[in-house]
């Protein structure tokens, strides 16, 4: 349970940054840290948002769009804090209590995207902007900052900001669900292999892989993993074509082998809840509205760039092909090329025509 003790954000671990440089100072922080410092901290920022909407005084730029800028800095910190404790070093604990905020901080989010006295402020500075005389880089934010307002809803009705709260709430769990079901389904699958599996393995992935097989308890054997630190060294190296085909498959496979992790319903409702949220703002489609605040504005505008790319890059991969099969009609191999043949006859590609190897390489950026 999370300490019912006042949390003091001046001086806390998680708000109040005293490591080196100005970092973190990691060692003073526990997982029981976050829920009650993330109280505070919003309610923190609620009190700076109410502050800063319900000022009496003509909005300025430093009442209003500056104050907005500089508010929530706790919120901020702990949230760097714990975003990257969940991305990289999570547990249970940290999972429950990111199924937990995801939805919390979104509503926090709408609440002040969605005030109507906040943005009436915003808008006054935004329609008198020509007169106000601002340096370019001040009216850019003040242009994004009331366009953000817009885009988040706040010039709905009532019924249309209650609808879209609501589908920014399921968005954020959903998204939440995502990445945790892959990160599952990532940590629970695990190959055992003995020395004689490991042909072709260097001696940097062979030590990882027994590093990772003593941790789940088969000390003696080797692992193959689904981390990118194992999982595409060993379908690199490994000469043994039906383990790197086991791994391809899982490692793509990941939220998508039914059950408790699988992400098939997940994706149909994020789909659904987007087009809702895009039609809801006046967006003919969840792309359309990710773009317009964007260089490239539109959907048309990117496919413009990126077909013409797309074409060159399918090109480059047909030569990169053929060498490759090349490559493994030569080693022997009757076997139609595959998915899972791509890495290994690459790094055989780069030998050849670079006289490059990664495994040699490698000891000299262990960190």
């Amino acid at each position: 349970m999370p300490s019912t003790k006042a949390v003091d954000l001046a001086v806390h671990p998680l708000t109040a940054w005293q490591g080196p440089l100005g970092l973190p100072d990691f060692a003073r922080i526990s997982d029981g840290d976050f829920a009650g410092v993330f109280d505070a901290a919003l309610k923190a920022h609620e009190a700076e948002i109410e502050a800063i909407s319900g000022n009496a005084e003509t909005p300025t730029i430093e009442n209003t769009l500056g104050a907005l800028e500089l508010a929530g800095e706790a919120l901020d910190r702990v949230s760097s804090i714990f975003w990257c404790r969940a991305g990289a070093h999570t547990n249970e604990a940290i999972q429950a209590l990111e199924r937990e905020i995801s939805p919390k901080m979104s509503r926090h989010f709408s609440a002040i995207s969605m005030n109507e006295r906040l943005f009436t402020r915003i808008d006054d500075l935004y329609q008198r902007r020509e007169s106000l005389k601002l340096d370019a880089e001040t009216l850019r934010v003040l242009e994004k900052t009331w366009k953000s307002f817009v885009r988040s809803g706040a010039k709905l009705d009532a019924d249309g900001k209650k609808r879209l709260a609501t589908i920014n709430e399921e968005l954020s769990s959903l998204g939440t669900n995502f990445g945790q079901n892959v990160l599952a389904d990532e940590r629970d699958w695990a190959l055992f292999l003995d020395e004689a599996d490991l042909a072709g393995l260097p001696d940097f992935l062979k030590s990882a892989m027994a590093e990772a097989a003593e941790m789940r308890g088969q000390k003696g054997r080797y692992a193959i993993t689904l981390s990118r630190s194992i999982y595409e060294p060993f379908t690199t190296f490994s000469e043994r074509r039906d383990l790197r085909e086991t791994a391809y498959r899982a490692f793509t496979m990941r939220g998508q082998n039914g059950g408790a992790t699988d992400n098939t319903q997940v994706v149909r409702d994020m789909l659904r809840l987007r087009a809702e949220k895009a039609k809801l703002l006046g967006y003919a489609s969840f792309a359309a509205l990710k773009l317009d605040d964007t260089m490239a504005k539109t959907p048309k505008a990117v496919h413009a760039l990126l077909d013409p790319v797309w074409e060159k890059a399918l090109e480059k991969a047909a030569s990169d092909q053929t060498q490759l099969q090349r490559l493994a009609a030569e080693a022997g191999s009757n076997e139609k090329f595959a998915a899972w043949d791509w890495r290994f006859y690459q790094e055989k590609l780069r030998a050849e025509k670079f006289a490059f190897d990664e495994a040699e390489l490698k000891p000299y950026l262990q960190l």
